[in-house]
């Protein structure tokens, strides 16, 4: 849900800090207040794109951050982990636009670009205002909301086709490969005839290029290892050097040895210096020894590094990658050396995994028929309390054949459309050809009623859904909104009483003149300030006392209503 919204400098608002409730808050206030800014405070923090002129005037850049507090376990959780950032369900997004066009946006204090925040903000609110609902009349977008419908049941399905999806892409990959005449056939099979030869002649193994090097290094440097080894030797063990030191001292301390323990103890210890040392010297003498310069053996060197840096430059970057190369254009030669034949057997794979994907997007549709007859009943039912009595709605399934599979993905073979027509005697039409403002508001209304329990958004907001409506039209609004806010919080603006007595949390948005500037006001409202915003609501004065007990009768039946659900 969405917990609090900070908003500075956007519009006539100069600073306005809102703490939402969970259930249902409303928005009300005069026309041209400035409740459609507060709206698009939220879309701007959300990832919608931003505009200059939504800065306020005489200003340089705005703010707006908003706090949301979801499950471990949503999808907007995830989908931050993602993107490596951390959170226990608090999810703290601000975003700052300057007049310069310089846009920031942080998520729990991490910077972020739009695309990111987008991929999360999808998950924490769904807005309806008054383009919103264009959302719905994209056919692609009505095949996800019917399958947010039916929910698990399609996830089995859904999995096994991926898996011969998957099958599909790889059995057409090896076709590719049999492409062309046999003149490109033959021509690749020369091809990876070469490079098949190439890495087993030159038979690398593992670690020998490191070894080489080494063998090479030690041969540019000869003369220096000669010369070091050979003053080394010297200091140790030439005439007056270390050992001739050692020496004097050991038979000077063992003349004393006898006259006391700790004498005999560094006696001994004199004893294992000179071994070493002694050792040491005859050590560094063997290695130089040992070395010499071989002018073919240093040009063998030469050579075989040349191979193999032309093997690496070739095939991969390391061993493991040249044989994972090799073993994948051996795997091409004996697929093409064997055309006929392997042709004949990806094609029969190929005849058999077309009718299994076939027969799972068939399983699909059928679920989808299933739910989308019982969710066409439910929408009907909620539009008849809307005061569209005559509302119809169906959901068209356009046919396909076996010879469609090759366009299948993901989510099957179906393509749908939502038909609606709202008068008695009008046949349905597509829901974007016949379908009006104040219709599509209550459409959507019972749209996001039966969704409410299935998606995982945590917040709802809907903008002037009650546009054309009134009285008793006005109420089921109210009780609807009302139920939605029962799981899922919503925040509607709204300009009927109807609806303002069912909210949990109710704001009043007014425009005021201070010092010769017009500041847009947010101001939450408790009992009796609520009870006169309902009288201005219901078109009466403060001062009516019929207004006003009629008001609090209002409050009073929503209360009840609320406490039945």
């Amino acid at each position: 849900m969405l917990s609090k919204l900070l908003i500075k400098n956007v519009a006539l608002i100069e600073r306005a800090e809102i703490e939402f409730g969970g259930g249902l808050n409303v928005l009300s206030g005069e026309t041209g207040a400035g409740k459609s800014v507060i709206l698009d405070s939220v879309n701007f923090v959300l990832g919608a794109k931003a505009d200059r002129s939504m800065i306020r005037h005489g200003e340089t850049e705005c703010l707006v951050k908003a706090e949301f507090f979801v499950p471990e376990t949503s999808r907007a959780v995830q989908a931050l982990r993602e993107l490596d950032v951390e959170t226990d369900g608090e999810i703290i997004i601000s975003r700052k636009f300057s007049e310069n066009g310089k846009n920031t946006i942080k998520i729990n204090g991490n910077t972020v670009t739009a695309t990111m925040l987008r991929s999360v903000s999808d998950f924490l609110v769904d807005v309806h205002g008054q383009s919103e609902h264009f959302f719905l009349l994209k056919e692609s977008n009505q095949l996800k909301t019917l399958d947010g419908v039916v929910g698990e049941k399609l996830a089995p399905l859904k999995e096994d086709l991926a898996k011969r999806l998957a099958q599909r892409r790889e059995i057409a990959d090896k076709i590719a490969l049999l492409g062309g005449d046999e003149k490109e056939r033959g021509r690749r099979l020369d091809i990876l005839r070469f490079q098949i030869d190439e890495i087993q002649e030159t038979d690398l193994k593992e670690g020998e290029e490191e070894i080489l090097l080494s063998k090479r290094n030690k041969m540019t440097h000869l003369e220096k290892i000669l010369s070091a080894l050979q003053e080394s030797v010297s200091a140790l063990s030439g005439e007056g050097g270390v050992l001739d030191g050692l020496r004097i001292s050991h038979r000077a301390i063992g003349a004393i040895a006898r006259l006391d323990e700790s004498y005999e103890g560094i006696l001994s210890r004199l004893d294992e210096i000179v071994s070493e040392t002694e050792d040491v010297s005859e050590t560094l003498s063997d290695m130089g020894e040992e070395l010499y310069y071989d002018e073919n053996e240093a040009v063998e060197i030469e050579s075989r590094l040349d191979v193999i840096r032309g093997l690496k430059r070739k095939y991969g970057a390391n061993k493991a990658e040249i044989d994972e190369y090799l073993e994948k254009i051996t795997a091409e030669y004996d697929l093409l050396s064997d055309c006929e034949g392997q042709y004949s057997a990806l094609m029969a794979k190929k005849e058999k995994n077309e009718q299994e994907i076939y027969s799972v997007c068939q399983k699909i549709t059928a679920v989808r028929k299933e739910g989308a007859e019982g969710f066409c009943s439910r929408v009907i039912g909620e539009l008849k309390s809307l005061n569209i009595p005559n509302a119809q709605f169906l959901v068209e399934f356009k046919e396909y054949t076996k010879a469609d599979v090759g366009r299948a993905n993901g989510n099957g073979l179906d393509e749908i459309c939502f038909l609606f027509s709202a008068n008695a005697g009008e046949p349905v039409k597509p829901l974007g050809k016949i379908i009006s403002g104040g219709e599509m508001s209550r459409f959507m209304l019972a749209i996001k009623t039966q969704l409410s329990d299935v998606n995982e958004i945590s917040t709802y907001i809907f903008d002037e859904i009650d546009a054309g409506i009134s009285g008793k039209t006005a109420k089921v609004v109210g009780e609807k909104l009302a139920r939605i806010a029962k799981e899922t919080q919503v925040i509607a603006v709204s300009h009927l009483a109807q609806i303002a007595v069912m909210s949990d949390d109710e704001f009043l948005i007014e425009k005021q003149e201070t010092d010769g500037k017009t500041l847009t006001n947010v101001t939450a409202l408790d009992l009796a300030a609520k009870i006169k915003e309902i009288v201005r609501l219901l078109g009466g004065e403060n001062e009516d006392e019929f207004a006003t007990k009629h008001a609090e009768e209002l409050l009073k039946q929503a209360e009840i209503y609320k406490a039945s659900l």
